[in-house]
């Protein structure tokens, strides 16, 4: 199987609202939801991808030819490459139900496992959610990253107590999930969280806690005054708030006032190797990706996913080989310009 047959495959099964496109740009779900796209018009989706592309790589083939070396370590893992599945919850909503996200969540984890990554699982409603995903990451050794949502505190507990039960080395938490349409006026009840509760949270995680959803200097400063260990620079997708910036925008300016202090993460609108690595370039430890990995579930399911990781990996590997830079420490800022 290659990418072009996971794609096809996957137009057959995946739903109505995502087509799985060529390139998963934003453009044609742009204001689906339910499904991929946002509860506005989607022009932070398309501009997150968008912002990417304007990006270029300074190509230096002069230099000693040696292997190229993609591993990250993060929170006592080692991971052959520096991206990450990002967490997608209620599949059977957005796109078929040919999966559930019982289903879903444990191929996804295994199949990342396998191919020298890590998931990050999804949370929902239903609280069934959450049990499998972190049953499907205790199968693994605890090799995955749970996300949980920014519900009230009395159902963070109860899904605290199934992280740790399933031996996870670190927690998430999407707290831009608070601008979710479909979790407004739900019980559990789920919203923005201040400083002060988000600590509480931290405490409660008691392992390395990444506070997912800042957008801005002032919002990472705050999660590393809560006690998280890691960030993610992420809009949800451009799903839950319009006339955003891009991620490629402001990343810059908060891994430079975060500098050692938290490791970070970005996504929204990354899609290929050479994205990884503008990424990388900008001051990101590594990089989730949520889309294009439904697409790899429901076009070819483990072995979709492997496909699709070693589409990414190869493209990486090759970026930094013509950049001049053969391990990601050797990544630097000079190496990409707008």
């Amino acid at each position: 199987m290659n990418y072009k047959e996971v794609l096809e495959n996957a137009r057959t099964c995946i739903g109505s609202y995502c087509k799985a496109c060529n390139v998963c740009n934003g453009i044609v779900c742009k204001s689906t939801i339910p499904g991929p796209g946002a509860k506005g018009v989607g022009d932070t989706a398309i501009r997150n991808y968008q912002k990417w592309q304007e990006i270029r790589v300074n190509m230096d083939t002069l230099c000693v030819s040696k292997p190229v070396d993609t591993t990250l370590e993060l929170f006592g893992q080692t991971f052959e490459y520096p991206f990450f599945a990002g967490p997608v919850g209620a599949v059977n909503m957005h796109y078929s139900d040919k999966f559930s996200d019982m289903t879903y969540n444990d191929i996804l984890v295994s199949a990342c496992r396998e191919n020298g990554i890590a998931a990050f699982t999804g949370d929902g409603t239903n609280p069934q959610v959450m049990e499998s995903a972190t049953e499907a990451i205790a199968k693994v050794n605890g090799y995955g990253i749970p996300t949980v949502k920014p519900w009230n505190m009395d159902t963070i507990k109860v899904k605290m107590d199934l992280v740790h039960k399933a031996g996870a080395f670190a927690v998430a938490m999407d707290v831009d999930a608070a601008g979710l349409p479909f979790l407004k006026n739900m019980t559990p009840p789920a919203g923005g969280k201040s400083v002060d509760e988000l600590r509480s949270i931290s405490e409660i995680a008691g392992i390395p806690f990444i506070v997912k959803g800042i957008m801005s200097i002032k919002g990472a400063l705050k999660a590393k005054e809560a006690g998280a260990k890691a960030i993610v620079v992420s809009n949800h997708g451009g799903r839950v708030l319009d006339q955003c910036p891009s991620t490629a925008e402001v990343l810059p300016e908060i891994a430079e006032a975060v500098g050692n202090e938290m490791k970070i993460l970005v996504d929204g609108g990354i899609r290929s190797g050479t994205d990884i690595f503008k990424a990388l370039a900008l001051g990101a430890d590594g990089v989730l990706i949520c889309r294009p990995f439904v697409t790899a579930v429901y076009g070819g399911e483990k072995e979709g996913v492997k496909v699709y990781i070693e589409k990414l990996a190869g493209e990486l590997k090759d970026t930094m080989a013509m950049c001049g830079a053969f391990s990601l420490s050797e990544i630097t800022k000079d190496m990409v310009r707008r």
